[in-house]
């Protein structure tokens, strides 16, 4: 059977350019993947806390009892001093929250709660070695004199899906958001209840209890 030379050349070129082409969709999926990946990296590490960051990065210079919080924790955890050292009405008004925020399957987990004053000082001098001034990093981590962490009386949420619910639900249990710049960290304003959450602070060094 005869076969037409320029037909020839032109099915050769087909069968040449097969394997670019291919080689061209595997190379255009993996930078896909990629850059998917970094796109996710990216976007959480911009919604991260400042403080969980530092605590994820030295969880072993003084550990749980001192208010280090393993991946995973929920308001339920008894086991954990950072839980279970919340002041207890703030930890009552949390598991009210938590039950509730379960039927929309949303769970409250807890990136930060009580800390010691040994373990807020250190996220304090890690903050400042971070933003470069004591000014800046006030903007964050409070003192281990002046933060409602080492009281008990702050619990800082993770997830996102729960600062959402929190935002929306957050005040029928008393439970408000009280800097602009932190919508993880919360406190317990019972009154808020009946009349809802005080305006914000927008950061930490704008608030009284800081100036002490």
């Amino acid at each position: 059977m005869n076969q037409n030379p320029s037909s020839a050349r032109t099915t050769t070129g087909r069968i040449r350019w097969l394997p670019v082409i291919g080689l061209i969709a595997v190379i255009a999926a993996i930078t896909a993947a990629l850059g998917y990946q970094v796109s996710q990296s990216s976007s959480s590490s911009s919604a991260a806390s400042p403080a969980n960051t530092l605590r994820i990065e030295h969880r072993g210079g003084l550990g749980e009892a001192d208010g280090a919080v393993p991946d995973g924790v929920t308001v339920f955890d008894d086991e954990i001093p950072a839980v279970v050292n919340l002041d207890p009405d703030l930890l009552k008004a949390l598991r009210g929250a938590a039950t509730d925020a379960a039927d929309n399957g949303v769970e409250l987990y807890v990136n930060s709660g009580w800390r010691s004053p040994e373990y807020q000082n250190q996220l304090l001098r890690e903050a400042v070695a971070k933003y470069g001034s004591q000014d800046e990093a006030a903007r964050w981590v409070a003192t281990a004199a002046t933060s409602p962490h080492v009281s008990g009386d702050a619990v800082d949420l993770g997830h996102s899906d729960t600062t959402v619910w929190l935002s929306k639900h957050g005040s029928e249990y008393g439970l408000c958001q009280i800097y602009r710049n932190e919508p993880w960290h919360y406190e317990l304003r019972t009154h808020a209840i009946d009349y809802g959450c005080p305006r914000m602070y927008a950061d930490p060094t704008q608030d009284p209890r800081m100036q002490k």
